[in-house]
């Protein structure tokens, strides 16, 4: 098991993820296919050409699971519960097919559960870079999180 227990973590700890992924058009597509997002901003290459933009944007939900889900080896591989919200999500810069994200994740807070005592509760900050590294996604997930077993 990769991820880490509640008892694990440390509020200031940050991690670099190491995979990293280029998004393609077929992700774009694909995903706002599935997610029945008809929007031309993301599917249509020919009105994205009318856009300030020139080319379809990557969805932006698409985006912040990407980041989120680079994480996961390093954190919450096996030891995560559920997420039990999000918090300040921003897209500071557009993201397009061909660019590759990296992510990063700080842990900023830390609380037990009062209702499940085999739990803890773990708050991360996501960060996801281009390969300008300029920031493309951030936001704060609270996680549910498993304690060591005793």
């Amino acid at each position: 098991m990769a991820g880490k227990f509640f008892e694990q973590f440390e509020i200031g700890q940050t991690f670099v993820h190491e995979v990293r992924r280029t998004v393609t058009d077929m992700d774009n597509i694909l995903f706002s296919t599935l997610t029945h997002n008809p929007a031309a901003i993301h599917i249509d290459h020919e009105y994205a050409k009318t856009t300030e933009f020139g080319r379809p944007l990557m969805n932006s939900i698409y985006t912040l699971g990407l980041v989120v889900g680079l994480s996961v080896l390093d954190t919450t591989f096996g030891t995560t519960v559920g997420n039990l919200g999000w918090e300040a999500v921003a897209f500071p810069k557009p993201v397009f097919s061909g660019d590759t994200i990296r992510a990063e994740t700080t842990v900023v807070a830390l609380r037990e559960s009062k209702s499940r005592p085999e739990q803890g509760i773990v708050i991360f900050e996501h960060r996801g870079y281009n390969q300008r590294n300029e920031v493309i996604a951030s936001c704060r997930r609270v996680a549910l999180m498993l304690r060591a077993p005793k």
